[in-house]
């Protein structure tokens, strides 16, 4: 591990910490409206293209599968190139693949190039958040970290509302162009952000170390674990998001609920959540002084009130909406959770760290949603995800007992 310079005259660069904040939040905030809108659309734009109840929810798993294996190739090509390149090039890239991507979604006629086309727009979604926080965690000072981190994230999950709300008010082909539009106005503003200055010193001081380079997260035992154990931290979201929110409809039907329940409201509300419980992760971790204990905190919150959802006998339509809206004010922690990543590797793997693992993280969603189609004919939708959730959540408790603890970790260095 070799430690880098330090930047000179840190204190003239103060007024630029809020750029990369606002850049950052506003790029993940379309982030999250173009990778939450097929969940959001799933139903309506699958039935407009003259499906049954039973093949819509066929061909959305087979649709969403696509998307994710796009976010698990496009984390590791965008994270590569965000060490070899830049973080700046990353967020250039992936905003122009997704939006335009997005844009051509409003389109489709059928299943197999809807699916073809979320694949496309999940390899330039896969590059956003993890980019964006590697380079507010590079740009900030430590005590400012978290809460800028925080931010992004608080605002970012507000994405997911606004694509709700487009679909409420527009069919689902318009909300996909606005995702685009959005995504294109915003590399207007992306112009005006300078690149980590970690990552240009690491460039001149350093030439001779490798950058992006996968081999070292299995190049022993110990690397391979660890990078795992960041994987298993993020599920918890996924499971919320991909299987209770997403297949809300069929568990609403499972609890007997007269009313249909719409899973892109619920989705809308996890993330209205998850944007709440981002922005009290932050000072919570600063107050607590640890990234751990906040997250250990928000998560217990979030399994308890994922079993109150399944098996808490909920019997309304506004009752469930409520609990989604609990459960993912409760899962809020993606903020510390990849702040921990970034501060867990060197300059020279930084990005490729914290961009694939979320990506590997959203993949896990393949596995989840084949579990839960298997055993839901033999046991039922709600006890499939009652055993789904407990495989979850308990790989990701027994994750967050073997990390180490990163508050306060300088990142200045490389491996």
């Amino acid at each position: 591990m070799q430690t880098l310079s330090p930047s000179p005259n840190p204190v003239s660069y103060r007024p630029l910490f809020a750029l990369p904040v606002i850049v950052s939040a506003l790029g993940f905030f379309v982030d999250v409206y173009d990778m939450l809108i097929f969940s959001i659309v799933r139903v309506p734009s699958l039935q407009s293209l003259g499906m049954t109840e039973a093949e819509v929810s066929q061909a959305g798993t087979f649709i969403l599968n696509f998307q994710q294996a796009g976010l698990v190739l496009g984390g590791f090509l965008w994270g590569i190139l965000g060490d070899k390149r830049g973080r700046m090039s990353v967020l250039f890239g992936s905003i122009l693949t997704y939006s335009l991507t997005n844009i051509a979604c409003g389109f489709v006629q059928d299943v197999n190039t809807y699916a073809f086309l979320r694949f496309l727009a999940g390899v330039g979604l896969s590059g956003e958040i993890g980019a964006a926080m590697v380079l507010v965690a590079e740009t900030l000072p430590k005590a400012l970290r978290s809460y800028g981190s925080s931010v992004v994230a608080g605002i970012g999950y507000l994405g997911a509302g606004v694509a709700y709300l487009t679909v409420e008010y527009f069919n689902w082909r318009m909300a996909f162009w606005v995702g685009g539009g959005l995504g294109l106005a915003l590399l207007l503003l992306r112009v005006s952000v300078f690149e980590s200055g970690l990552f240009s010193r690491m460039k001149v001081e350093h030439r001779e170390v490798s950058r992006g380079n996968l081999l070292h997260f299995v190049s022993s035992w110990p690397q391979a674990l660890k990078y795992l154990r960041f994987v298993t931290l993020g599920m918890p979201t996924w499971f919320v998001v991909g299987i209770l929110a997403t297949f809300a409809n069929e568990f609403g039907q499972a609890l007997g609920i007269a009313d249909i329940i719409k899973p892109g409201r619920c989705v809308m509300l996890i993330y209205v959540g998850l944007a709440g419980g981002d922005l009290l992760s932050g000072p919570l971790s600063q107050w607590l002084r640890s990234r751990i204990k906040a997250i250990t905190g928000l998560l217990l919150c979030s399994g308890f009130l994922s079993g109150i959802y399944l098996f808490g006998g909920i019997n309304t339509a506004e009752g469930l909406y409520t609990i989604c809206l609990l459960i993912g004010f409760c899962t809020g922690y993606i903020a510390m959770y990849l702040t921990m990543v970034a501060e867990s590797y060197g300059t020279n793997l930084r990005n490729t760290a914290t961009t694939s693992v979320p990506s590997v993280v959203r993949g896990t969603l393949i596995p989840m949603t084949l579990f839960f189609q298997a055993l839901k004919p033999s046991v039922g939708a709600l006890v499939t995800a009652g055993l789904l959730g407990v495989i979850v959540y308990g790989l990701c408790f027994w994750s967050l007992s073997q990390t180490e603890e990163t508050f306060g970790n300088d990142l200045d260095f490389v491996e």
